[in-house]
């Protein structure tokens, strides 16, 4: 698969291996196409077959279609036998059986003639030694915030130091600041968990990259970077690239595909400027059923218009309730008119960046973050699991939204009521300051991501040491 390009090093070869789940896999469709058109490579991304859900085989034959210049390297994985985890989380399955497969890859780099791999950061600690054999430099696209990168590089150290301790509680990440007991992932927990071998596996991988691409930008987690690359979290860690906020592709067989029936961009057309709250908690978030109609009673009361985008499973092909089963009998006639309510696919950057939308209610998944931050909306931060109150106290400390701690999350008793929810939507919409900070925001990353900006330089540099080890 080598180029003219490649051979002559003016095109280095960079394969991207994205894992399981759109908010892995956007990340790297984004990467793929920023290093295609604006940086000169020639880029393949590798198709791990099946899929978990659908919306990922659209995403990417959306890409494909739409980018002919970007490669498909198809990998099917090897057999995997998953009643071994019973019970486990359809991603971290996958992100488990990606991992037994990893020998797969090497034959692959070498057909591709690769300069460089970038792997996600879910299957590091296994890719990076068939890269290593390969003799093709391997580097780590973190699909999460700087904060959560640090979190994740410091984590086996603190493992190391606490054996026997009691469990996991306080995490002082040097240089970063102190990462709660309450916000560290809820599997990381339990030792025995599925996610904790191989985060912490993933974790002590890191040092061994040729480098650290990370989806933020320096104006949002200043401090954090700071800390990263300074070695002052981890000695000697490897260079890290603040590559975001990753813009957006549009791929139109994908919009024509996701486009929603309720037709919610002519909607938010029809709704004054800053009026709007958008809500959505991801494309795997499941939501319990009386946690989603204290939700759906507190938009109400709320008084302020919404869109909103309801998910009631973790995995889209098993989404098959109705709105109105899910949001009580009654609610979506009361709303009518100053709401839209739908469980279609949307374009969430499109949203973000029209002028109706004045707050987005979010689950803080980084991808989420990243969208608002480059289109200066101020967050009401509500994480639900994972790394999204690690990515929840970003937005709190960068100046991006708000934060209500005391929300629970999944696993936790506790049911935020509505009333609750109203007040805090009430108090964040009408509050000028946060939403001229979101906006100082978003002129700080559309500067980033600018020629000559942070990110923009931060790309090219790591272009240009792909290109060197490939002359």
């Amino acid at each position: 698969m080598s180029t003219t390009g490649d051979r002559t090093g003016a095109r280095p070869h960079v394969v991207l291996l994205p894992s399981a789940g759109m908010g892995h896999l956007v990340p790297f469709t984004r990467l793929a196409v920023t290093l295609s058109a604006g940086h000169g490579c020639d880029v393949s991304v590798v198709a791990v077959l099946p899929t978990v859900s659908s919306a990922e085989s659209r995403h990417l034959e959306a890409l494909f279609a739409a980018r002919p210049a970007v490669r498909r390297l198809d990998v099917r994985l090897a057999p995997f036998d998953e009643s071994e985890f019973p019970g486990a989380d359809p991603f971290f399955l996958r992100f488990e059986a990606m991992r037994r497969s990893a020998p797969l890859l090497g034959p692959l780099l070498a057909a591709a003639g690769a300069a460089a791999l970038v792997t996600d950061v879910a299957l590091a600690s296994v890719v990076l030694p068939v890269a290593r054999e390969r003799g093709v430099p391997c580097h780590v696209l973190f699909t999460s915030s700087a904060a959560m990168l640090s979190f994740c590089a410091f984590f086996p150290t603190y493992l190391n130091a606490s054996r026997g301790g009691g469990g996991v509680g306080d995490v002082d990440v040097p240089g970063v600041y102190r990462i709660p007991r309450s916000s560290v992932p809820q599997a990381l927990h339990d030792p025995k968990h599925l996610f904790t071998q191989q985060f912490v596996e993933n974790g002590r991988g890191l040092v061994d990259a040729a480098g650290i691409l990370v989806n933020t930008f320096d104006a949002l987690e200043p401090e954090t970077i700071a800390a990263l690359r300074e070695g002052t979290v981890v000695p000697g860690f490897p260079p890290v690239f603040a590559v975001g906020p990753l813009l957006p592709a549009r791929f139109p067989a994908e919009e024509e595909h996701a486009r929603d029936p309720a037709d919610y961009m002519r909607w938010l057309d029809a709704q004054p400027a800053l009026s709007v709250v958008y809500v959505s908690f991801g494309s795997r978030n499941a939501i319990s059923p009386d946690q989603l109609r204290q939700l759906a009673a507190g938009l109400e009361v709320s008084g302020h218009r919404f869109l909103w985008v309801v998910k009631s499973t973790v995995v889209d092909r098993d989404d098959a309730a109705g709105l109105g089963e899910l949001l009580g009998d009654g609610f979506l006639e009361r709303v009518q008119g100053r709401a839209l309510v739908t469980k279609g696919w949307v374009e969430q950057e499109e949203i973000l960046q029209h002028v109706s939308v004045g707050l987005f209610l979010s689950h803080c998944g980084w991808n989420s973050v990243t969208e608002a931050a480059a289109s200066g909306v101020p967050v009401l931060a509500w994480p639900r699991s994972g790394d999204q109150r690690i990515n929840a106290a970003v937005v709190a400390r960068g100046g991006l939204g708000a934060w209500e701690e005391r929300w629970s999350w999944n696993g936790e008793e506790r049911l935020v009521s509505g009333e609750e929810v109203a007040e805090k939507i009430k108090a964040v919409m009408a509050d000028e300051v946060a939403g001229k900070k979101a906006a100082k925001l978003g002129g700080a990353a559309a500067a980033a991501t600018a020629i000559g900006g942070t990110t923009y330089l931060s790309l090219a540099e790591f272009v240009g040491r792909c290109r060197d080890s490939h002359s």
